[in-house]
């Protein structure tokens, strides 16, 4: 079996917070998928917006779903520090 070579820096080899990202710049691979597939950007647009070939896009997308693991380590990481800044926070969010 073909092991697939991807232009993403694993969380490992990462000086982007820890997280995988796409060679060359700095956005992550988890950045990639909040804007694409929970925010429901177009990938075109997501690559304009950082310079990026669109295939760069996919590419994260693709890393992040054939990583579940690493991506589930990244993301148990983001909630963990998002919870910690809401403990030292005073502020409070308005009613909505």
């Amino acid at each position: 079996m073909a092991t697939q070579q991807y232009r993403i820096d694993s969380a490992e080899d990462s000086e982007i917070h820890g997280e995988p990202h796409i060679e060359g710049s700095r956005i992550t691979v988890r950045d990639v998928h909040v804007r694409v597939e929970q925010r429901g950007l177009a990938p075109d647009r997501v690559a304009e917006r950082y310079n990026l070939d669109t295939a760069d896009i996919y590419e994260a997308l693709a890393f992040y779903h054939n990583n579940p693991e690493e991506m589930r380590r990244v993301e148990r990481r983001h909630e963990r520090a998002a919870g910690e800044a809401r403990e030292r926070s005073s502020l409070t969010p308005p009613d909505i």
